[in-house]
């Protein structure tokens, strides 16, 4: 009886263990009562406008049409409130921070240029010598992301999908193109003016332009922009906007006003050819162009592997900087990049499917109105004479430290010791931050100052300066000492626009999402650039970017 019953035991556990091993050896199927835990659009595209504020969304509203920013926004989800949390706000630190998920801190990206302390020069934030330029004879291809410490979404989405999912770049800037793609990119392409006025690359990604690419670069589409930039609309309805004729803009060179109409094929030969383009709407209508070749060049969005298009429109922050926040080049250059969003949104829909993509829009920075402007509006602003500074601040290193050299570098807004001579001097480096801090917090316009030592031993809570100077503190290649001034108050010309404080005009930032697995809605709950990169993440259900410090926006996702 007993061997009866272990035999019957036996083949029991035999029946067992084969069933689980055919449960180990069949993929598991999805029950239909499961719910999917992540969305899987056929392509992600992630655009970044170049210096636009949150209030350009609302200024021009009136005047956009409907299947621009409004389809973006009335489809989509809005985050009303949403702020770039740390400082410098630049182009570089913008993308990166966008894309990585987290602050310069981490991602090392801490302006568009910075002082290198290894190698005692300044660094291009894109700078990669070791890379040779692919599509021009020009060094302007000599860029990787290679100064980038961290990863991309779109690198995790490359790992996740085993490198079968696609990521192209585009922007008129390197900067804009490379550093949103990452590090393991197919490709980033950008443009270069000058005589040549083509998109092109580096090494860093393939070594000859694809055909499709040098397609377009022959195709004469480029040169077609070569010609009247008018307002779009007649400009006594640009009532949005300042005068046209007024002392707060710089132009272009060979005309003597800054006002409409620029005739961009007379004026181009003053204003280095092809270069003339990036400072007019014209380029964000290259940039589009550019993109939908490239959907097309290299199908993205036609397998089952999501793709990634990063899309940046620079445009916008030269004509910023050249005209003002305020003046009626602006106004016309959002006017008519509604309706290439609207062309882009379009296209997708034609090559891509409707409702088969996600689209989130936001920006790298903003900017403040002209000081000059705010000046003759009795509003607290103005310029901060950084010659007369240095020379000021030379002369108390003298006196107080027996040396001039004291100060290597002065740069965003940081000074960098120089060590050899604190050696020199035998002076410490807590002695001299304790010192500078001193007289610096007397100098006019100068509002805060921090110090290394401060800043390596304190946190700062949110919401205060300190806080986001310290998320723009990178430990290994900032500087000593960091100086934030008082507001509206900037290192620039007296003409146009500029960026890269803490205030709300730099830091106030757009950001919509929209498509595929994403909700429609908006709210006024404070988010941050931080935020977008472990939001696309969490929508895809690929591992977040590996030193990502961002919060997933479930707000906006379909199965929050």
């Amino acid at each position: 009886m007993k061997k009866i019953v272990y035999l019957a035991f036996m083949a029991v556990a035999f029946i067992q263990c084969k069933a689980a091993e055919t449960q180990l050896k069949t993929p598991p199927t999805l029950a239909t009562e499961d719910k999917q835990i992540f969305t899987k659009p056929k392509l992600v595209v992630g655009i970044v406008v170049d210096q636009m504020r949150y209030d350009y969304l609302t200024r021009f509203w009136d005047k956009y049409q409907a299947d621009g920013f409004k389809r973006l926004i009335n489809e989509g989800f809005v985050f009303k409130n949403n702020h770039f949390n740390y400082v410098p706000t630049y182009t570089g630190p913008g993308h990166t921070s966008v894309f990585t998920g987290t602050s310069p801190a981490v991602h090392g990206i801490i302006g568009n240029n910075w002082y290198d302390k290894e190698e005692k020069t300044s660094v291009y934030c894109a700078q990669d010598d070791e890379v040779n330029s692919v599509g021009t004879q020009d060094k302007a291809g000599k860029m990787s992301p290679k100064r980038m410490k961290t990863t991309t979404f779109a690198d995790q989405n490359r790992l996740h999908t085993q490198f079968k999912g696609k990521t192209i770049g585009v922007a008129i800037k390197d900067r804009g193109a490379i550093l949103p793609a990452g590090h393991s990119a197919n490709a980033a392409y950008w443009f270069h003016g000058k005589d040549e006025g083509k998109f092109i690359s580096s090494t860093y990604y393939l070594n000859e332009l694809p055909t499709w690419v040098k397609d377009f670069n022959t195709s004469g589409v480029v040169a077609s922009y070569l010609k009247v930039w008018d307002t779009k609309y007649p400009i006594e309805t640009y009532t949005e906007s300042t005068t046209d004729h007024n002392n707060y803009e710089h132009g272009f060179r060979g005309k003597e006003t800054a006002t409409f109409p620029y005739d961009l094929a007379k004026l181009k030969d003053k204003n280095k050819n092809f270069e003339i383009l990036k400072a007019t709407p014209y380029g964000n209508s290259l940039t589009v162009d550019f993109a939908l070749a490239a959907i097309k060049g290299e199908q993205l969005g036609a397998d089952a592997y999501t793709d990634v298009l990063t899309l940046s429109f620079s445009s916008p922050d030269y004509i910023g900087h050249n005209f003002g926040v305020s003046s009626k080049e602006i106004q016309d250059n959002y006017l008519r990049l509604d309706q290439d969003l609207a062309r882009l949104l379009t296209q997708l829909d034609k090559l891509v499917g409707e409702g088969e993509y996600t689209v989130f829009l936001t920006s790298d920075h903003g900017a403040v109105e002209v000081p000059a402007y705010l000046q003759d509006h009795k509003i607290p602003a103005g310029y901060f004479d950084v010659a007369s500074f240095s020379d000021d601040l030379r002369a108390f290193t003298k006196t107080q430290f027996g040396s001039e050299n004291i100060i290597e570098d002065i740069s965003n807004n940081q000074l960098f010791f120089n060590k050899e001579e604190l050696k020199k001097q035998k002076l410490s480096s807590i002695e001299v931050e304790n010192k500078l801090k001193e007289f610096l917090i007397t100098y006019p316009l100068i509002d805060k100052v921090f110090t290394r030592n401060t800043l390596e031993n304190t946190y700062y809570n949110e919401g205060v300066i300190g806080y986001l100077v310290q998320n723009g503190y990178n430990q290994k290649r900032s500087g000593d000492v960091v100086v934030a001034f008082d507001p509206g108050y900037v290192i620039y010309p007296k003409k146009g626009s500029t960026h890269g404080t803490a205030f709300n005009y730099d830091t106030h930032s757009p950001l919509i999402f929209f498509g595929k697995g994403i909700k429609n809605g908006q709210t006024l709950q404070r988010s941050y650039i931080t935020d977008i990169a472990p939001t696309i993440s969490a929508l895809l259900g690929v591992a977040f970017p590996n030193a990502a410090t961002g919060d997933v926006l479930y707000q906006a996702l379909e199965d929050d």
